[in-house]
């Protein structure tokens, strides 16, 4: 992900940065996840600007001011791995940077799915941004998107309890608008139009923390 999110940079096509993702993956001897997944055409989901996940890389060139947001699944040895980063220049990215530090705060066994969501929502809309709600983390293993749903949002002491040596994927998706969405090629946008930013790691769950797996 690192050298992905170095070579997003202005004047770059998106499917450059599919293809190099797929080079660094078949160099790792590894396969992408997400490639023909429900029928989704590339190893790398790129989201400019308003949108927020899962839309494919096409031919559209990154602008100087754009908010770039890379999703990256990685299958080796049958299991799976899921990340994502946004890359720019704005206030929003650093607010959903440090929701994600806030949610892992919470992991570990006997937590909920609900005191993550709690620690991220609380966060987000304290700095003015919303949460997209209608999206959530997972968890992650010989599946890429398995149960439990980690959702951004939630009342503490709600939702699934965590045990020792699960694997989860938590992913904040903020917006600076509403936080409702709309449906767009296979992924989805704002509703609005607003800006949106999505970072995610998988983790770990410990008996008295969490272990990074993904960490650039």
């Amino acid at each position: 992900m690192a050298q992905l999110a170095q070579h997003a940079k202005p004047g770059v096509h998106l499917l450059e940065l599919n293809n190099l993702a797929e080079k660094l993956i078949k160099e790792a001897g590894a396969e992408p996840s997400f490639k023909n997944y429900r029928n989704f055409p590339a190893a790398l989901c790129v989201c400019l600007n308003d949108e927020i996940v899962h839309c494919s890389p096409d031919k559209r060139t990154i602008k100087l001011g754009d908010l770039v947001k890379l999703d990256l699944g990685i299958k080796y040895k049958n299991y799976h791995t899921d990340m994502a980063a946004t890359v720019g220049c704005h206030r929003l990215i650093r607010v959903c940077k440090k929701a994600l530090k806030r949610g892992l705060k919470h992991v570990r066994a006997g937590k909920t799915t609900s005191d993550i969501g709690n620690a991220i929502q609380r966060y987000v809309e304290s700095q003015g941004y919303s949460i997209i709600k209608e999206l959530c983390g997972h968890g992650i293993g010989q599946e890429v998107h398995m149960l439990p749903e980690i959702p951004n949002f939630g009342k503490r002491r709600k939702g699934d309890v965590l045990f020792e040596s699960q694997t989860i994927c938590i992913e904040p998706m903020i917006s600076e608008g509403k936080g409702e969405m709309i449906k767009k090629g296979h992924g989805y946008a704002t509703k609005d139009g607003s800006l949106s930013a999505h970072f995610e790691h998988t983790v770990l769950v410990l008996k008295n923390g969490y272990k990074i797996l993904t960490k650039l």
